[in-house]
Parts: structure tokens; C-alpha cells; sequence
């Protein structure tokens, strides 16, 4: 990059920080603007995959990772609602490299903040508007300040007020099911595989449970079916005892941990088809505002980690600042495909877990044969095709010269 790019992030979630910590590892001048007085995350788990491991540890995020992330491996296993074995969970990629970490949410975003130079980050800042000129995209707040950049990348989530200035709005869909979670002291069940990710399927609903913090912790997350929408939050309380009742008969691993939770929280769950249109002008959406998932295959955090680092690549190549309209279309047609088939992976993958099957026996036979597509999945290097697609397009360039 020749000319100095200066690039304003809207959400200062997993994906806003991600993004941030990729385009500053680049040289390339950020800063994140956050709704909320203070950055925070609720006590929740999410997993990091092979995927975007890789990408975080380029960035210089690995030791921090791996100082607060529970390593995730032997003994990760699917089960039947009875506790039978049905197959075991991948838990690597297909050079057999272990990069899966549990971790808790707060954790991360902690890492991200500290890898990031102090005055990137400007909290109390709700975006309300977007406007766009020769001179660059301006962005106007509550608070009454305006902000001006080359670039603004949309991480506001499923609920995005920016999205609508690219594409017409539309509704996100609920998936006619609540997620109860909550985290509990692995002192307490001592007997507890400490790097297992293990998974209950069975009678319209499943339930996991993986380590985070360092194995300190365990991360629980029961899938219920539901008539009425639950809210998209991540911090309603939920009910214990109805949470444990909707698990009453299942294996003794999943009712004795339930037995000892206190306190739980609960979300609905809710994804969009894809979106036609990424990239309008000088903005640009990443992550749940750009294409949020059901968390069937835990990839909704690791796919924002895959746009950021997209999009760190492509606008470190611009040559100047009028190359930016072609970096962020370069982006879109990188990330759209991948995404979409992601997004519906994890719908597919869902009704496997819910056991929305007449055969059970085909649900496991895909279960224990679905190494392969996880394999595909944390093989691939985002880093690598940008950096595939500028020398192709170069190529192109150069040709019709």
C-alpha cells in the first residue's frame, strides 16, 4: 500500500476487534467504534477453529490465545440422547495440526484489545448514520461526533444500522429454537474429559459442552425447541429448571452436569439468506451483518476472523486510494460464496444434531463421515486465496494492457 488508508470499524465485537487487529498488522491506520461505555462479552464460550487459528497466530495473537483458550481434542465425541457413541468430533486439520481452542468470549475480546495500540478503540459511539462523498464516508453519531475514513467496515452484527446503505432490509429468521447457556467450575465435575467437546443428539433438541479458560471452566450450551421467538440476546437470564427439565431421561453426563447449574442464560437463534450486495461505495459489511449463522457448526466468530483478515489483504494491495472501490469488490466476491455455503452447512448441520431425521442411522452415518467436510473446512487459508486472487487479477490486468 503506497497511500495511507485510514479505516473506521462500526461494532467492537469479535469481528470489529478481528478486523482491527489484521488492518493494524498490515500498517494500515484503524479505528473501532463501539456502542456500549465499555467493551464487554458475557460469560459464553466459542470455539476457534483451525481456520482462523492460523490467521490470529500470524497476527502475533498466538501466545495470548493459548494463555487464556482450553486446547479442545481427546475425547471429543458424538453421542445418542442415551450416551451411545455415535462418532467422534474432528478436532484438527487435515495435517493433523490441533489449532481448536474453547474459549470464552470475554477472554478473547481481551486479547484482541490488548493487541491493538491504545486510542483504536473509541466506546459510546452509536452509529446513525452513513454518508459518502469524493472525499471519503463520513459517519455520524449519537453522541453528536462525526467520524471521516477512506473505508468503513460494517461489524454491527445481525441487527446492523449500516446494512441498510447497502442492500434493502430484511428481517432476520428464526430458527424455532432457544439456546440456554452458561459456564460451570470443571472443579465440579471432576470426572469430566478435560479436552472433550462432546455433543448430545436426540428428540427434536441436542446439547454440548467444551472447556474454556484454560480447562478451568466448562461451557454448556442446551439447543431447545421453542413456538413463540426468543429475543437475539446474549444475556436474558433463562430458566434452570425448565432447562433441565427439557434434558430429564437423557444420558447421566448431561442431567448430573445440569443438576449443579444455578444460573443460565438463554438466546434465540437466527440467521438471513444470503445478501445480494457486501459493498456499496466506500462501505463494506463483515460478519453477522454481513452474513449471520446458526451456530451448528461453530463458525460464526471464525468467519468473521476470515473477512477481516480478507479484507486487511486486499486493501494493503491497493496501490492509492482509488483503488479502494475495486479492494472491497475484490472482497465480496471472495467471501460471499464461502459464506453462503457455510451459513447453510450449519442449517444442514442443525437438523442432524435436532435428529429431524425418519432414519437415525443415515444421521449417523453423516455424523461419523463428516471428517472429510470439517477437514475442508479448517484447511482453508483466506490469507492465501486473497493473496491467489490479487496475483490473478494482476495477471488479467497486465494481459489487457
Amino acid at each position: 500500500m503506497s497511500e495511507r488508508i485510514h479505516v473506521a470499524i462500526v461494532g467492537g465485537g469479535i469481528g470489529g476487534l478481528a478486523a482491527a487487529a489484521a488492518l493494524i498488522h498490515r500498517g494500515i491506520s484503524v479505528a473501532v467504534y463501539e456502542q456500549s461505555t465499555a467493551l464487554r462479552e458475557v460469560g459464553a464460550g466459542v470455539f476457534i477453529y483451525p481456520n482462523s487459528l492460523r490467521q490470529l497466530e500470524r497476527m502475533g495473537l498466538g501466545d495470548g490465545l493459548a494463555a487464556v483458550g482450553a486446547e479442545v481434542g481427546t475425547g471429543s465425541e458424538y453421542y445418542r440422547m442415551d450416551g451411545s457413541i455415535v462418532g467422534k468430533i474432528l478436532t484438527t486439520d487435515s495435517s493433523n495440526w490441533n489449532g481448536m481452542y474453547g474459549m470464552h468470549r470475554a477472554d478473547l475480546l481481551a486479547a484482541f484489545v490488548g493487541s491493538l495500540p491504545s486510542g483504536t478503540i473509541h466506546t459510546g459511539h452509536r452509529c446513525v448514520g452513513l454518508s459518502q462523498d469524493a472525499a471519503g464516508a463520513h459517519l455520524t453519531f449519537e453522541n453528536g461526533n462525526v467520524a471521516s475514513a477512506d473505508v468503513v467496515i460494517a461489524a454491527d452484527g445481525i441487527n446492523s444500522v449500516l446494512q441498510k446503505y447497502v442492500v434493502e432490509p430484511s428481517a432476520p429468521e428464526y430458527a424455532g429454537c432457544r439456546a440456554y447457556r452458561g459456564l460451570i467450575s470443571a472443579a465440579m465435575i471432576p470426572e469430566w474429559r478435560p479436552e472433550a467437546h462432546q455433543v448430545w443428539m436426540g428428540d427434536g433438541k441436542h446439547f454440548m459442552v467444551f472447556p474454556v479458560r484454560r480447562g478451568e471452566l466448562l461451557n454448556y450450551v442446551g439447543f431447545v425447541p421453542t413456538t413463540n421467538a426468543t429475543a437475539e440476546s446474549w444475556s436474558a437470564i433463562g430458566d434452570r429448571d425448565e432447562l433441565a427439565a427439557s434434558y430429564a431421561g437423557w444420558d447421566s453426563r448431561v442431567t448430573n452436569l445440569l443438576s449443579k447449574v444455578e444460573t443460565c442464560f438463554w438466546w434465540g437463534l437466527y440467521d438471513r439468506k444470503p445478501l445480494d450486495k457486501w459493498v456499496s461505495g466506500r462501505l463494506a459489511l463483515l460478519g453477522d451483518a454481513a452474513h449471520p449463522m446458526l451456530p451448528h457448526l461453530g463458525q460464526g466468530a471464525n468467519q468473521a476472523i476470515e473477512d477481516g483478515t480478507a479484507l486487511a489483504v486486499l486493501l494493503d494491495d491497493c496501490e492509492n486510494k482509488r483503488s479502494i472501490g475495486a479492494a472491497l469488490e475484490s472482497y465480496e466476491s471472495l467471501r460471499r460464496p464461502r459464506t453462503s455455503m457455510v451459513q447453510a452447512e450449519a442449517r444442514k448441520n442443525g437438523l442432524r444434531y435436532d435428529s429431524k431425521y425418519t432414519d437415525l442411522g443415515q444421521r449417523d452415518k453423516e455424523i461419523s463421515s463428516s471428517s472429510a467436510f470439517r477437514k475442508s473446512l479448517y484447511d482453508y487459508d483466506i490469507e492465501k486465496e486473497a493473496l491467489a486472487l490479487i496475483r490473478a487479477r494482476g495477471l488479467v490486468s497486465s494481459e489487457r494492457a
